[in-house]
């Protein structure tokens, strides 16, 4: 029979490829995770493992068994959260995961009203490509995400938010800019940067130029919005940026302009997603209840325009 522990030893070991990792991430010295690991394998009879050059590479039975492993872990956790809820204690810790594009212009002050109302409870922000957090979502190993529509995966309960604006912005000295109206038309041929391609924001801003005639520079992906500002600025080509972002600190018009044709109307949904088997289904309701709230009023209030 498996344990709780040989079960956290398995999993943990099939994300790392490596003893060493796993053994520190566990709090184990390095042998008694490889006597566990033994035992775990003699008892199921079976090899979980193989070694290579780069570590340790699961087995095919291993494979197998990691999505079982990964929702006994699961299950697990939905076992303390619930024991926490029926005892009404909004406390511990949620694995929050968030794009770049969003979460530090928006979660701070979602944070601090969070920590006003429950004082045990503790966000540990992970920002991240959205695909790959949804997946991490999905096998657990994040307990909420906030992310672009659409969120994708299985057993996921997804609540729609808010829908947040894009603005095109342009160099201060574009001729653009000295235009009294714009059309779509005065857009073709221009170059728009962009972040990593795995990003949903970078497809949505293909589909856009897609409809403008423009282009995707394609030796140039951002690593933040604030570097794809600083680019727009000094010339490099156009952009679009989220509304939230241009509203922040970081953001504003310094050193771009907003310039778009007329009936321009683009933007991205943005919603939340827990697993639907969670616990705490009705505090992840609350916090992005909160999010929604926030981005109402940021969105509403004034800020910088073109």
């Amino acid at each position: 029979m498996a344990t709780l522990k040989q079960i956290a030893i398995f999993a943990k070991l099939a994300d790392t490829g490596n003893m060493s990792e796993a053994a520190n991430a566990l709090a184990l010295t390095q042998p008694a995770l490889s006597q566990q690991l033994r035992t775990l394998e003699t008892s199921l009879g079976l090899k979980l493992f193989e070694r290579v050059p780069k570590g340790m590479q699961l087995t095919p039975a291993g494979r197998d068994l990691l999505s079982a492993a990964r929702n006994v872990q699961n299950a697990v956790r939905d076992f303390d959260d619930a024991a926490d809820r029926a005892a009404e204690r909004f406390v511990g810790s949620i694995r929050f995961g968030v794009t770049p594009t969003l979460g530090p212009y928006l979660m701070p002050s979602v944070i601090k009203t969070l920590h006003r109302r429950y004082p045990g409870l503790r966000l540990y922000i992970r920002e991240g490509i959205p695909d790959q957090q949804h997946a991490e979502l999905a096998a657990g190993e994040l307990d909420m995400v906030l992310s672009p529509l659409p969120i994708a995966g299985r057993g996921l309960a997804i609540e729609p938010l808010f829908r947040e604006p894009l603005r095109i912005v342009v160099p201060p000295d574009d001729p653009l800019n000295e235009r009294p109206r714009l059309a779509a038309a005065d857009f073709a041929g221009r170059t728009f940067l962009t972040l990593d391609h795995r990003h949903h924001y970078h497809r949505q801003l293909e589909t856009i130029c897609g409809h403008l005639d423009a282009t995707v520079l394609a030796d140039y992906e951002g690593t933040s919005l604030d570097a794809v500002q600083q680019m727009v600025g000094s010339g490099v080509g156009l952009a679009i940026l989220p509304e939230l972002y241009i509203r922040s600190d970081a953001g504003g018009l310094d050193v771009v302009r907003i310039a778009e044709p007329e009936g321009w109307q683009e933007y991205r949904s943005v919603g939340v997603a827990w697993r639907s088997s969670a616990a705490f289904a009705e505090l992840y309701t609350e916090i992005g209840e909160t999010i929604a709230e926030e981005a109402r009023i940021r969105l509403s209030g004034a800020g910088p325009r073109g």
